[in-house]
């Protein structure tokens, strides 16, 4: 069963429970919002903290929040309850809604893989009538949910055109996924080939893949060492990036130029060097970034710099990067892995 706006909403299968009664399905009379997340998730904990405020804010309006822990990697049902616990106590300590546990994979399968939906966190709100309201990022619950709460949602044209937009974007990421475990199955394989006709034709059907072009210039100039075939697709990734100034393309590029990871002994440096410099500029010129988006600019302008022997500069970038992850809603040891990559990325 597809599941989107005006479906009626699937069951709630999970095997155990932490901070309230089990609930089967949702009630009518109720609205709802089922929030999936994982306590692997580094942006899970804003929106989670956000989920209190909200819990306490529309109670009396007949709001009911179920956290859903559907994705946790554990060996068995006692072990994942075990490490929820101690990551809501961490990180949620004042929850004061429900957190339902599924290991067997329903859940998952019922709700995101029937809406087309991949990431985490990932928000469903459930209207009094039990049918489907919104699907999508937590980040536009303080916006929906009034409107849900008011009965005003699913009539309105903003609600269907969102939920157009994000089953057109569902079917992209289904059809990426497809043709990433194509690609993941040639490779363990060592067909490069194979892998290298899964791309292609991946990005003859989803060219504004950041994605799959950034795969496509890594199978061609590291896996298959083709060096005459990869500079000219990694230079057009290079050039479409900059002529789209779009944050996810320019730094996509820049990680292929500049991360640690990767040998560029036979890469040519003064190329490497130019594309990364006109990068940076563009990079440096984006406005109106979220925190992390501008974190994640710093941090790869840094490395050009670094590069390109000006460490004065790159020390300059990596600390406004640092300070704006050190503000991050995400737990300290994500923030700790983030920053100790760029520090040991500092000390080649």
């Amino acid at each position: 069963m597809n599941v989107s706006m005006e479906s009626q909403a699937p069951a709630i299968q999970a095997q155990n429970w932490i901070g309230g009664e089990p609930l089967a399905n949702c009630q009518p009379g109720k609205v709802y919002v089922l929030e999936f997340f994982s306590t692997t998730c580094g942006f899970c904990v804003g929106p989670m903290l956000n989920l209190i405020q909200l819990q306490e804010k529309y109670r009396d309006r007949g709001l009911e929040v179920v956290g859903v822990a559907a994705e946790e990697r554990a060996a068995t049902a006692d072990e994942a309850r075990a490490n929820l616990e101690a990551w809501l106590t961490e990180n949620v300590p004042r929850l004061n809604f429900r957190v339902g546990i599924d290991c067997t994979g329903e859940m998952k399968k019922l709700w995101k893989g029937a809406s087309l939906s991949f990431g985490l966190p990932c928000s469903f709100v459930v209207d009094r009538d039990s049918r489907v309201a919104f699907i999508g990022n937590p980040a536009h619950l303080d916006f929906v949910l009034p409107q849900v709460l008011d009965g005003t949602w699913r009539s309105s044209d903003q609600a269907k055109a969102y939920d157009r937009e994000r089953i057109a974007k569902g079917r992209e990421d289904a059809l990426l996924k497809s043709v990433i475990d194509r690609f993941n199955a040639a490779i363990a394989m060592e067909d490069w080939k194979t892998a290298l006709s899964a791309i292609e034709e991946g990005t003859a059907l989803l060219p504004g893949s950041t994605e799959l072009r950034a795969v496509h210039a890594d199978l061609l100039l590291r896996k298959m060492g083709d060096m005459q075939t990869g500079l000219p697709v990694l230079g057009q990734f290079v050039r479409d990036a900059i002529d789209r100034n779009n944050p996810d393309w320019l730094l996509g590029a820049m990680e292929q130029l500049f991360d640690p990871k990767h040998d560029y002994t036979h890469f040519p440096s003064a190329e490497r060097l130019a594309m990364g410099k006109e990068l940076s500029e563009h990079i440096l010129a984006l406005t109106g970034l979220v925190d992390t988006t501008k974190a994640s600019c710093y941090r790869w302008v840094s490395r050009y710099f670094y590069e390109s022997g000006d460490k004065a500069r790159a020390e300059e970038f990596l600390e406004l990067a640092v300070k704006l992850v050190e503000g991050l809603p995400v737990p300290d040891e994500n923030k700790q892995l983030w920053l100790e990559s760029d520090s040991k990325s500092d000390q080649r």
